[in-house]
C-alpha cells in the first residue's frame, strides 16, 4: 500500500507537479523539452522559447505546464476547490502540449525567425531507435508539418500565375455506353466475374502456400519489358509478391472485358481501351508509399526524408508545367549537345539552315538537306558526337544541312501548313542549292517533316516540275502520308477535342508545348510519367541525365493555324491520301504523282507513327521504293549508330499490299540500319568533288532558334 504523504506536503504536490511527476501521468515525451522554471517575480512557470527546426503551419501555443495561479490571497492558498481546479487546468494544458507537435531540443530564440521555417527543413541525420515508436511519430508530424508549408507556399506563388488549359477527354458517355453494352450481355458479364473470382481463389492459394514455406509458380508474371516491378522484393517478399499479382490479376482483367465488349464502333472501343490502361496504370501498387517496397525502404532508411525531397520536387514540376524527366542543367545546347561544327548559313522568320563543316577532303557531288519535324527540336539527330546521325553523315562524305525551325509565338499564329512548305522547305532548297553550285539534292524528312516533305513533292510536280525533276532522292524517318491507322494519337482526335485544342490556340496564337508533351507522354505513360513520380515524388531523387529526356523535355509550340489544319485535314480527315482533297497555295496535290526514287524508314515498336501505317506509303509512290524496318521506337530506331550494336532491322524487296506479308517474309540483320541506307544513297549521290568549305557564316552551328525555349 503506498505510503500517505503529510498534509502539508499534498498541499505542495497541489501546487506543482514536476516533469518527473508529469511523465508518470501522461508517459515519457518524445524528445527532452527544457524543464518549465518559477519566475523569480510571481512564481509562476515560465517557458524557454524554443526555435523549432520543422516547418509548421502554424506555432502551436505553448501554454505553460503549470497552472497560473489566482490572485495571491490566503483563500486562494488554502482552498480545496480553487486547487483542485488548478491541478485539472494544468493536467489538461498539459495533455494538449503532449499531443500537439513535440519540438526538438530548444536552441537560441529569436522571435522574428521563429515563426518561419528555414527554406530547408528536416536536414538533421534521422537514426531512430526499433523500439521507439514516439520518434517516428515525432518525425512524422515534423514532415507534416513541412509539407503543409510548402504547400502554402506554393499555393501563394500561384495566385497569380495563369491556369493551365486541359482539353476534354469526352470519355463519361463512353464509358455509360460501354456499361450499357457490357449489362446486355449478362451471360458474358456473369462468365467474366465467375473468371476473375477463379483466378483471385488460385491466387489466394498460390500465396498462402508461399507463406508456408512452399515453392510455387507464380499465377501471372508481368511482361518482361515492364520495369516497375524489377524490385527483388516484388519477387522474393510474399506480401509484395502477393500485392503485385492482385493488381496484374486486376487490371489485366479489367482490359481484356473492355477489349471483348460488343457493339461498338471501333474508334470509340479504341479509346475506352486507351483510358482504362490509363486508369489501371495509375493505380499500379509501384505508384504508392505503402506498397513500393523499394519506396518503403527509403523511407525507413531516410526518416522521411525522400519525401520531404519529393514534395520539393513536386511543386517544382507544377511550377513549370511538366514532369523533370533528366537533370536539365548537366545539359546546354551548343555545349555538350547538338555540338557537331557548322554554322548557320542563311534565315527567315521561320527557320534557320545550318551547313555542316566537312570533315572529309573528298564529298559527294550531291548535297543532303534534313528536314527535322518542328514537334521538339531538329537536334534528336545530333545529340552527342556518339550517337550523332548528323555527324556520321558528314563523316561519310555528304555536304550536310539541316533546317532549325522556329519556336513559334503568338505573332506567328497565322502560318499555316503552306508557309512550312514556301518559307520552310522551298526557301531551304534554294539556298542549298545556291551555296553548293549543284541543282540536284538529296532530302530527308523526319516524321512530320516527311509529311511536309511528301506535301511538297506533289506541289512541285504540279507546279514547278524543273525543281521536282532536281530532287534526286526522298527519304523518309517513320513518317505517315496516309492517317487512316494513326495509332493512339488517333484518341486526341475527334470535334469536341478538336475544338477544345482550337479555342486554347485562339487564345494564345499557338498550342502550349506541356500541351503537346503531355500528349506524347500518355501514349508511354509507364516510361515517360510514373517511371519519374516513383523516382522524382516517392524516392526523392534527382532525375539521371540523360541527353535523349532533355531533348524529349525541350518542347515547342505549335502555330494555331497550321495545326488546326494539320489535326483536322490529315488526322482527322486522312484529306492527304485523296487526289486533290488538299491546296496548297491553291494548287491541289496528288501524291500518287510522286515517282522520285524514296527510301521508307519505320519503327517496328513507334507508338507515334505505327509502322503498318508509314508502310502504305509503298502502295503509293508510283517511283522505286526501299522499305526498312527498324528495332526500337520512334527516336531509338532512328537514333541507333551502328557503333552502338543495338537493335536490327529487316529488309525485303518485294511490298505486297499488307505490311504483316511483307514482314514474314523479310530478312532480319543485326544491328544499324545506317549503313543500309548509306549503301542505298550511293547511287544517288553523284560524283566525287573536293569538301565544299562554310564560306558565308551567319552565326555558329547550332544557330540561335534552337535555344528558345518554350518551357
Amino acid at each position: 500500500m503506498a505510503e500517505k504523504l503529510p498534509p502539508d506536503k499534498k498541499k505542495a504536490a497541489r501546487q506543482k507537479l514536476s516533469p518527473q511527476q508529469l511523465q508518470v501521468l501522461f508517459g515519457p515525451a518524445p524528445l527532452a523539452a527544457k524543464p518549465v522554471l518559477p519566475s523569480a517575480k510571481t512564481g509562476t512557470a515560465t517557458k524557454t522559447r524554443t526555435t523549432v527546426k520543422t516547418a509548421p503551419k502554424k506555432q502551436v501555443a505553448k501554454a505553460p505546464l503549470q497552472a497560473e495561479p489566482a490572485k495571491k490571497s490566503a483563500k486562494s492558498e488554502t482552498s480545496p476547490k480553487v486547487r483542485a481546479k488548478a491541478e485539472s487546468a494544468l493536467k489538461a494544458k498539459a495533455q494538449q502540449k503532449r499531443f500537439a507537435k513535440k519540438p526538438e531540443p530548444p536552441e537560441p530564440a529569436h522571435s522574428a525567425q521563429a515563426e518561419k521555417p528555414p527554406k530547408s527543413a528536416l536536414t538533421e541525420p534521422f537514426t531512430p531507435s526499433a523500439h521507439d515508436p514516439a520518434q517516428w511519430a515525432q518525425r512524422w508530424a515534423e514532415i507534416g508539418a513541412h509539407s503543409q508549408h510548402l504547400l502554402q507556399e506554393f499555393a501563394q506563388r500561384q495566385q497569380a500565375a495563369p491556369t493551365a488549359t486541359s482539353l476534354p477527354s469526352n470519355m463519361m458517355g463512353a464509358f455509360i455506353e460501354l456499361t450499357g453494352k457490357m449489362m446486355a450481355d449478362p451471360v458474358s458479364l456473369i462468365k467474366a466475374q465467375t473468371s476473375l473470382w477463379q483466378q483471385y481463389l488460385y491466387l489466394w492459394q498460390n500465396s498462402t502456400l508461399r507463406l508456408m514455406g512452399a515453392k510455387t509458380d507464380d499465377p501471372i508474371k508481368p511482361q518482361p519489358s515492364d520495369k516497375r516491378f524489377k524490385d527483388p522484393d516484388w519477387q522474393n517478399n510474399p506480401v509484395f509478391d502477393y500485392i503485385k499479382e492482385s493488381y496484374l490479376l486486376t487490371s489485366n482483367w479489367l482490359n481484356k472485358q473492355v477489349e471483348n465488349v460488343q457493339g461498338m464502333d471501333a474508334k470509340t472501343k479504341r479509346k475506352l481501351e486507351f483510358y482504362t490502361k490509363q486508369f489501371a496504370d495509375a493505380l499500379s501498387p509501384s505508384n504508392f508509399v505503402l506498397t513500393n517496397p523499394q519506396v518503403l525502404r527509403t523511407t525507413l532508411e531516410t526518416g522521411g526524408e525522400n519525401l520531404i525531397k519529393g514534395l520539393n520536387n513536386l511543386l517544382t514540376d507544377l511550377e513549370q508545367g511538366r514532369i523533370s524527366m533528366t537533370n536539365e542543367k548537366a545539359f546546354k545546347v551548343g555545349q555538350n549537345i547538338a555540338v557537331t561544327p557548322g554554322a548557320v548559313v542563311y534565315q527567315n522568320k521561320l527557320l534557320q539552315l545550318i551547313q555542316y563543316k566537312p570533315t572529309t577532303e573528298k564529298v559527294a557531288q550531291r548535297p543532303l538537306l534534313i528536314v527535322p519535324p518542328w514537334i521538339n527540336k531538329f537536334y534528336i539527330l545530333d545529340l552527342k558526337p556518339e550517337n550523332s546521325f548528323i555527324k556520321w553523315a558528314v563523316d561519310q562524305g555528304l555536304t550536310v544541312f539541316c533546317i532549325s525551325w522556329v519556336n513559334p509565338d503568338a505573332k506567328l499564329a497565322e502560318l499555316d501548313f503552306a508557309d512550312y512548305m514556301s518559307d520552310g522547305i522551298l526557301a531551304a532548297m534554294e539556298q542549298v542549292q545556291k551555296i553548293c553550285h549543284q541543282k540536284e539534292i538529296n532530302i530527308i524528312g523526319y516524321c512530320l517533316g516527311g509529311t511536309l516533305l511528301a506535301s511538297t513533292l506533289a506541289w512541285l510536280k504540279a507546279q514547278q516540275p524543273h525543281q521536282y525533276d532536281n530532287i534526286s532522292s526522298a527519304t523518309y524517318f517513320t513518317t505517315m502520308v496516309d492517317f487512316h491507322e494513326a495509332g493512339d494519337l488517333s484518341i486526341f482526335i475527334d470535334d469536341e477535342q478538336l475544338k477544345a485544342i482550337e479555342d486554347s490556340m485562339r487564345k494564345t496564337g499557338f498550342l502550349d508545348a506541356r500541351q503537346m508533351a503531355t500528349t506524347f507522354n500518355l501514349l508511354r505513360a509507364n516510361d515517360l510519367i510514373w517511371s519519374f513520380v516513383v523516382n522524382n515524388y516517392l524516392l526523392g531523387k534527382e532525375p539521371f541525365p540523360f541527353d535523349l529526356l532533355y531533348w524529349n523535355s525541350d518542347s515547342t509550340r505549335m502555330p494555331a493555324h497550321m495545326h488546326s489544319f494539320y489535326l483536322r485535314e490529315m488526322y482527322q480527315k486522312n484529306n492527304l491520301i485523296k487526289p486533290g482533297a488538299i491546296k496548297l497555295r491553291g494548287q491541289p496535290i496528288d501524291l500518287r504523282t510522286i515517282d522520285t526514287p524514296t527510301f521508307i524508314l519505320s519503327a517496328r515498336e513507334d507508338h507515334i507513327a505505327p509502322w503498318a501505317a508509314t508502310y502504305a506509303a509503298t502502295q503509293i509512290y508510283t517511283g522505286p521504293v526501299k522499305f526498312v524496318l527498324a528495332g526500337s521506337g520512334h527516336i531509338a530506331g532512328v537514333v541507333n549508330p551502328p557503333t552502338a550494336n543495338k537493335y536490327q532491322h529487316w529488309q525485303n524487296d518485294s511490298y505486297p499490299k499488307l505490311p504483316h506479308n511483307w514482314l514474314e517474309h523479310a530478312k532480319e540483320t543485326p544491328g544499324s540500319w545506317w549503313p543500309t541506307w548509306r549503301s542505298w544513297l550511293h547511287q544517288h549521290d553523284g560524283a566525287q568533288i573536293p569538301a565544299r568549305d562554310i564560306k558565308h557564316a551567319l552565326e555558329p552551328a547550332p544557330g540561335s532558334y534552337v535555344k528558345v525555349r518554350a518551357v
